[in-house]
């Protein structure tokens, strides 16, 4: 079967709305390192890396045994009715990197589940419905994480169990405020926040939810030190700040562990996912106890925390600190970020060039204005592929390329993806810019 049959079946049995990359969608069948090598034969460089989630890569050894061992037990679920060691010893090992004075983990299947909780528990502990979160935001597809997403794109109802409102602050190239310095910013930002609060709520709002870096948004990145602001104003109010970590955890950022670190605060609460398994489902929130300990009811996750997702994340993470990724995060993304930048001193297509770590984020717009250039990041996806690197795409206009390959990136294979880059931006500029 070619993959253009599968295509036919996929739109014949899955939703019309589950969106698929490139003209001619691809089939991933193997992979190997940072490659990976779709049905036809044809291998690429992996740069969006599962869209963030292959953090270690593909084929890796430690992880697979690791999966294998706790197959070979014949215990692939007991639930959490039972105790699971693997469990307690992931929960153990994310309490002491969180930060957190005295951290409980709850484990669930993704991120949308993780965001779902830290919402379950603001609100409950607040005893409100009211939540803030960001313009340009992105927390998840259920109904309570769409209902703080602040990404039309993305938002498909504007039905939700939560009264949200909006602030300034992660997205700076199209803000109002964009022109300001890093200080000015922020105390914008910090103005805006306070009124909100002031207009748009009765006061008792129970948490601000935010991205340390936009994902979906296109990574965008705030100032350092913007969500320490924050906090002060939320503490006035004793809102609780809740860290959206699914994407910048785990070392990625390269500067630090957790992409909030940056800001100079400890929230009360983070969530994660993605990277943390290495491709095996698993997702969680580590809080403080008495934030977690706050819920009444009984509450299960019935495949949160089972013994081969614990098993996989284990390992992960053991290979992770083992090989110092985040350090390695940091010197690879310098290095990219570098030659983007000097990119964009000659090429008009791109408007700005962020991120941090192996978290990058090149905004395309029309030559001489802000116009976002959706077709033309569209059309360096198509050019990439052609040439063997795979990319992703995000934004709020869908004109963003998102960079995140596996965090086990070498010094050559980042210097190959920037030759792409460099070659397919510029191509693409000639072809529809002429």
């Amino acid at each position: 079967m070619t993959e253009s049959d599968l295509l036919a079946r996929h739109r014949a049995a899955m939703p019309s709305w589950l969106a698929l990359y490139y003209d001619e969608p691809i089939e991933v069948v193997s992979g190997s390192g940072r490659h990976v090598t779709d049905a036809a034969g044809n291998t690429y460089l992996d740069f969006f890396a599962g869209i963030l989630t292959n953090a270690i890569g593909y084929d890796v050894a430690e992880i697979s045994d690791a999966i294998r061992r706790q197959v070979d037990t014949g215990i692939l679920h007991t639930s959490t009715l039972y105790l699971i060691r693997q469990q307690v010893e992931l929960a153990e090992r994310i309490g002491e990197l969180s930060g957190l004075a005295n951290p409980k983990v709850f484990f669930t299947n993704s991120g949308t589940e993780a965001n779902e909780t830290a919402l379950l528990l603001a609100t409950q502990y607040r005893r409100s419905n009211q939540v803030l979160a960001l313009r340009n935001s992105y927390h998840g597809r259920a109904f309570g994480t769409l209902g703080v997403t602040g990404n039309r794109g993305w938002s498909a109802s504007s039905l939700s169990p939560v009264k949200v409102s909006y602030v300034h602050g992660g997205y700076r190239y199209r803000s109002p405020f964009r022109d300001y310095s890093d200080a000015d910013y922020i105390a914008a930002c910090v103005d805006d926040l306070r009124e909100v609060i002031e207009t748009t709520t009765a006061g008792d709002v129970a948490c601000l939810i935010a991205e340390p870096i936009q994902g979906v948004g296109g990574f965008a990145t705030p100032p350092d030190g913007l969500f320490g602001a924050f906090a002060e104003v939320l503490d006035e109010y004793g809102i609780l700040l809740i860290s959206d970590e699914v994407q910048t955890g785990w070392g990625r950022t390269g500067e630090h562990f957790w992409g909030i670190q940056a800001h100079g605060v400890t929230p009360a609460a983070m969530t994660f996912a993605k990277g943390l398994g290495n491709g095996v489902a698993i997702g969680g929130l580590v809080a403080e106890a008495e934030l977690m300990d706050c819920l009444t009811a009984n509450s299960i996750s019935t495949f949160g925390g089972n013994p081969i997702s614990t098993s996989a994340a284990s390992a992960a993470l053991d290979y992770l600190l083992d090989h110092d990724l985040q350090g390695n995060a940091a010197k690879l993304g310098s290095r990219l970020l570098d030659g983007l930048r000097e990119l964009a001193e000659r090429c008009p297509l791109i408007g700005d060039v962020r991120g941090k770590g192996l978290m990058i984020g090149v905004e395309l717009v029309e030559p001489g204005s802000r116009r976002a250039a959706a077709a033309s990041a569209t059309r360096v996806m198509e050019l990439a592929k052609q040439r063997g690197m795979l990319i992703g795409k995000g934004g709020l206009h869908g004109n963003v390329l998102r960079l995140a390959p596996p965090m086990t990136l070498t010094e050559e294979e980042a210097a190959q993806a920037l030759q792409i880059l460099t070659e397919t931006i510029s191509l693409a500029e000639q072809e529809l810019h002429p």
